[in-house]
């Protein structure tokens, strides 16, 4: 008789548990596939929909910059974000590539940063190359990088879910 008790509490048992975050069975972490870059994208989220924002390269030039002119060439290039407001919106990865399309120095831009006075949708910045002559334009990547959940391993219980590639970095194949 009391197998059969133990039987038939034993999947409320695991109810329980895995309700209470004492399961691991339920966290899942995915990594969105990194999207082509190009000098205009279509931003998009972890699952590759469209979040009704373009991100646009305007233009760039080989220039010192303003505070460090002994440091040489840096890459200055001012960006568009159509689409998105003031306070809140995405990030992508801006890269400076060679003629191959290899990164020769990424980071990240914000759509908050193109809210400047004299374009309320542009802004710009600056990207730090070792070689700036081999610098053959400035391409962004679309996926969406302005959130960061927190993964399985950091919160087993509210961790887990799509999150966004890792940041292009210098010798990624863009």
């Amino acid at each position: 008789m009391f197998p059969a008790r133990v039987r038939a509490g034993a999947p409320l048992a695991l109810v329980i548990l895995a309700l209470s975050g004492c399961s691991s069975w339920g966290c899942n972490d995915t990594t969105a596939e990194r999207g082509k870059a190009g000098v205009r994208v279509r931003v998009v989220d972890t699952s590759a929909r469209p979040l009704g924002v373009t991100a646009e390269v305007v233009d760039w030039r080989l220039e010192p910059h303003p505070q460090v002119p002994s440091e040489g060439d840096k890459v200055r290039f001012h960006f568009r974000f159509e689409g998105a407001n003031e306070y809140s919106g995405p990030a992508v990865d801006a890269c400076a590539v060679d003629k191959k399309r290899v990164a020769l120095g990424c980071q990240t831009v914000y759509s908050s940063q193109a809210f400047g006075p004299d374009d309320p949708l542009t802004g710009d910045d600056w990207l730090t190359v070792e070689h700036p002559e081999q610098v053959a334009e400035v391409l962004l990547i679309p996926n969406d990088q302005s959130y960061h959940g927190r993964t399985c391993e950091q919160d087993i219980k509210d961790g887990g879910g799509p999150h966004p590639p890792e940041p292009a970095g210098r010798g990624d194949q863009l």
